[in-house]
């Protein structure tokens, strides 16, 4: 039996920063459905025409209010059921801040918080989609290189 899934395509940013010695990572509390009111990693949708790094640089933005000059990929990720919308597809890249800036919530995002990244990779329940296995792999690039 043969099915025509769509994919939908987008972009997820690790957002670190070091603070007195510890790794933080920005996390923005869902606003709506599915995993409403969960904590996520910031990101969406590719707009038609639009680059992986391109998409994320700008939900990032519109998500926290915050910027980065640099964007490393991570991975792709891509495993059915990842998302109960349908198949999505994402490019997953991190980035590290010099300082944790003060986020501000926009979008869809019902708030934009640090977290310490060990606490929050101590519960894996507390991330949507699978955000917490782009956060396992994005702190195991960091930590590497």
């Amino acid at each position: 039996m043969t099915t025509n899934a769509t994919a939908h395509l987008a972009a997820d940013v690790v957002l670190l920063a070091e603070h007195d010695g510890e790794l933080y990572v920005l996390l923005v509390q869902r606003g709506w459905p599915p995993f409403e009111g969960l904590w996520a990693i910031p990101g969406g949708h590719l707009d038609e025409g639009e680059d992986a790094e391109v998409a994320g640089r700008r939900e990032l933005v519109e998500e926290t209010g915050l910027a980065t000059a640099r964007l490393d990929l991570v991975g792709v990720y891509g495993a059915p059921g990842r998302d109960p919308r349908g198949r999505y597809v994402t490019w997953a890249f991190v980035a590290r801040l010099d300082h944790m800036h003060e986020p501000t919530a926009g979008d869809d995002a019902r708030a934009a918080r640090w977290f310490l990244v060990d606490t929050v990779l101590a519960s894996p329940a507390s991330l949507a989609f699978d955000h917490h296995q782009i956060l396992t792999d994005a702190v195991a690039l960091v930590r590497t290189s």
